[in-house]
């Protein structure tokens, strides 16, 4: 029962988030007619966007936004866990009826908790997916300002977790460009770096940390 109203707040990997980056306009390719080499690189979409000082911060006070429904979860499992606990220290000195009188309430509160945590895990879900696509779009334009200013004729998305992963085969760590592109973001939003969190309040290093594609290629 805690494991599963603790989920409402657990970032999984690439939650919410996938889906967003999938919906960004892809970089455009330079015309076929640019003079010179290829110019090529990497970026871990997904995971740049989230490492942005903006979006940790809307993150940030999201998290603080549903403390108050963190807390009431954590309420409603601990009053299902006393009544269960009361139900088997009284189960001998009960009738039938009473016994299954308890067992019902304790099964309705069960009930409830459940929905109530679907419910502001859905919601959580919603406003990350907003967060992120508000940062995202933005994030794009201040990533082909960039590419055009250093001369790149193609970048690649190297996130990961995305469904159609670009295969490539080798770069050196030059060709990645995300945290370039992250400080640019930054230095434009004019957001500052959230301070640091105490270790034992949540805190937006929760969200997935941007990942450096495995295999990048060049042409």
């Amino acid at each position: 029962m805690k494991r599963s109203l603790a989920l409402v707040f657990t970032l999984a990997s690439g939650i919410a988030l996938s889906a967003a980056a999938q919906t960004s306009p892809a970089p455009a390719a330079a015309p076929a007619a640019q003079a010179g080499p290829a110019k090529v690189a990497v970026i871990a979409f997904t995971g740049a966007v989230q490492s942005t000082n903006e979006f940790q911060r809307n993150f940030a006070d999201l998290q603080k936004k549903y403390e108050p429904k963190r807390t009431q979860l954590k309420t409603m499992a601990e009053e299902v866990d006393t009544l269960q606990k009361q139900l088997q220290a009284q189960s001998s000195t009960l009738s039938d009826a009473e016994r299954a009188s308890k067992a019902k309430i304790i099964d309705d509160k069960k009930k409830s908790a459940q929905r109530f945590a679907e419910d502001a895990q859905n919601d959580l879900q919603g406003e990350i997916q907003e967060i992120f696509q508000g940062v995202a779009s933005k994030f794009f334009d201040v990533l082909e300002a960039y590419a055009k200013e250093q001369g790149f004729t193609l970048v690649l998305d190297g996130t990961q977790s995305q469904q159609q992963a670009p295969v490539v085969l080798y770069a050196t760590s030059a060709a990645d460009i995300s945290k370039a592109v992250v400080d640019a973001y930054n230095v434009k939003s004019g957001v500052p770096a959230p301070p640091p969190q105490p270790p034992s309040a949540p805190g937006p290093q929760a969200a997935p940390k941007p990942r450096t594609p495995a295999a990048p290629a060049t042409h």
